[in-house]
């Protein structure tokens, strides 16, 4: 299998059902994968560069793994490519260092999926959320791969012990999927 990076954008994973679920799946099923855990390594947002730079210079595909709050990445994963994604290393003349990887989304929403419909509450499919993404991924050069999504796992919804574990095993379901979805890369 490719090198594979995971860059976990949750800003507290502690406090996570679905996207702490999701790292420790693919962290036993993909034990060559490196997983980045952002909230971990950064709490005070003072990102190493460098550091992040070297770790995506080794990766074939990335995987951005995030909560979508407020219809975006959060704000950490947000600052993070601010600083990795730089002109003269991912784009410009002279920055060519992710073209030709892949990069591959992996998200979950509060909200179920009906609501991410031009007819729904929203206005807006899944898929208009992530132009940027698209965006980003075309102006480094990057092959984007496609997205692993699931919706309706909302911290709100952690009333009762069965509801967190339909949540557990609804991240278990995605993570196979994610993992499926890179194997065919």
């Amino acid at each position: 299998m490719k090198n594979i990076l995971v860059v976990s954008g949750h800003t507290n994973l502690e406090a996570s059902v679905a996207n702490k679920k999701i790292l420790e799946v693919l962290a036993e099923r993909l034990p060559d994968a490196k997983i980045v855990k952002l909230d971990r390594l950064y709490p005070d947002f003072r990102i190493d560069v460098a550091a992040e730079q070297a770790r995506l210079l080794k990766a074939d595909v990335i995987v951005l793994q995030f909560p979508v709050f407020w219809y975006s990445a959060p704000s950490l994963l947000e600052r993070w490519m601010e600083e990795t994604f730089v002109h003269g290393f991912s784009h410009g003349s002279k920055g060519d260092k992710l073209a030709g990887k892949k990069l591959v989304l992996s998200f979950t929403t509060g909200a179920p999926e009906a609501v991410f419909a031009k007819d729904g509450p929203v206005g807006f499919d899944l898929d208009d959320f992530l132009a940027c993404f698209k965006a980003t991924a075309r102006l480094c050069r990057m092959e984007y791969a496609g997205e692993i999504h699931t919706c309706g796992v909302s911290y709100a919804m952690r009333t009762s012990p069965e509801k967190i574990e339909a949540q557990n095993a609804a991240s278990v379901a995605h993570a196979e999927r994610l993992i499926e979805f890179l194997q065919l890369l």
